[in-house]
């Protein structure tokens, strides 16, 4: 019973407890905000566990602006790595993307752009007119579109959003909304693929041969060390918003700012929160301890026993100056009935921090052991009575 349950075990994969993202206890339970925010709403988190490190209303509805857009970008990304798309493609103009108005590339209907193009007039220059256009090439319509925005912002646990367009305009909406938090969620899903990086931290380009200058709207991507990305948003409604990534010493962080007055003051505050969470925050990966791994009991196998092997945890974030403090307790399997699976889990191996679990790690077994037969076993009696004959003699 205990090796089945432990064969159950084995595809768990290491999981990072203390610093996992959860929606319940976030809405529940905010850190606090260490750093002056002129906004109505902002929140940090870690990229790689999507950990909330401070927060203030993340979980107030507002309008997002063009910070809309990074859920477009990231349905283009997925669309990329799945091989529906390709940023060769091209992609023609619709009447709808041609009539949007704001920030635009001034596209004409019927105008054709490689994905490639639209994604940096998107990405850089935050042009609706080109956002419309690659969203319309890959729902095939408008209201497709926005059907397909929704339905990923509920797959990624985006309880608070709801999107009428991909652009982010709000002239003609009262139902735009969403939250820093939600936000945060899908920022953390986009900055998962990594060829975002080729468009949202490009400071200046230009298309159609040089006659359309493309800037970054993201003053942060030129002025602060790091910088990845990602979306700046402003309206009349909306205020002036940001989702601002960077990423130091391994440690990746985004910031969201929401409703702030002034342009400069949403990248204060994004600057202010990136620079108290690099200050603060370390990602380390902590080396488990083999001298407590002690060999496993193989009960009716081809091999008697075997030394486990310990998955590694992978990188974790922690407070600067902990991670010589982090403790490892072993739980382990003293036998195993064979058949015994390659990676079958026998252990754990738990790190801890002031008595919190930060992280869990499987011990499993590293080669596959056979079950004796009865010939194998018959094989071995024979061997070991010739071998006591022998002896005797």
């Amino acid at each position: 019973m205990k090796s089945k349950l432990l064969r159950m075990l084995s595809a768990v994969l290491c999981t990072v407890l203390v610093f996992s993202l959860s929606a319940v206890a976030a809405e529940s339970e905010s850190p606090g905000m260490p750093v002056t925010v002129n906004a109505k709403s902002a929140i940090l988190v870690d990229v790689s566990s999507g950990h909330v490190l401070a927060a203030m209303n993340e979980h107030e509805r507002l309008y997002p602006a063009s910070v809309t857009k990074i859920m477009t970008l990231l349905l283009v990304m997925e669309a990329i790595d799945s091989g529906e798309l390709n940023l060769n493609d091209t992609v023609v103009t619709s009447p709808t993307a041609a009539a949007k108005g704001g920030s635009q590339i001034w596209l004409k209907e019927g105008e054709t752009m490689t994905v490639d193009e639209l994604l940096r007039a998107t990405a850089i220059y935050s042009a609706n007119d080109a956002c419309e256009a690659l969203g319309e090439h890959i729902a095939g319509s408008e209201e497709a579109l926005v059907g397909m925005l929704n339905s990923r912002a509920a797959e990624l646990g985006m309880k608070n959003t709801h999107f009428d367009n991909c652009t982010g305009l709000d002239d003609t909406s009262d139902t735009h909304l969403t939250t820093a938090y939600d936000i945060s969620l899908m920022s953390v899903e986009l900055l998962k693929h990594d060829l975002i990086r080729k468009y949202t931290t490009v400071w200046m380009d230009s298309l159609r041969d040089g006659a359309t200058q493309l800037v970054n709207t993201n003053k942060l991507i030129r002025f602060y060390d790091g910088a990845t990305g990602l979306k700046t948003g402003t309206t009349s409604k909306a205020g002036c918003c940001v989702a601002a990534s960077a990423e130091r010493s391994g440690t990746h962080l985004v910031a969201v700012v929401m409703g702030s007055p002034t342009s400069d003051d949403r990248f204060g505050a994004a600057k202010a929160l990136l620079n108290w969470g690099f200050a603060n925050y370390e990602t380390v990966t902590p080396v488990p301890d083999t001298s407590l791994i002690t060999d496993v009991t193989v009960i009716g196998g081809y091999k008697d026993s075997f030394t486990p092997k310990v998955e590694s945890p992978g990188a974790m974030l922690l407070k600067k100056g902990s991670a010589g403090k982090l403790e490892q307790n072993v739980e382990l399997a003293v036998d195993v009935q064979a058949p015994v699976a390659a990676g079958e889990r026998v252990g754990t191996l738990t790190f801890k921090l002031d008595g919190e679990t930060v992280a869990e790690c499987p011990i499993v077994a590293p080669e596959e052991i056979k079950k004796l037969d009865f010939l194998e076993v018959l094989r071995r009696f024979l061997t070991s009575f010739a071998s006591f004959t022998k002896d005797r003699g």
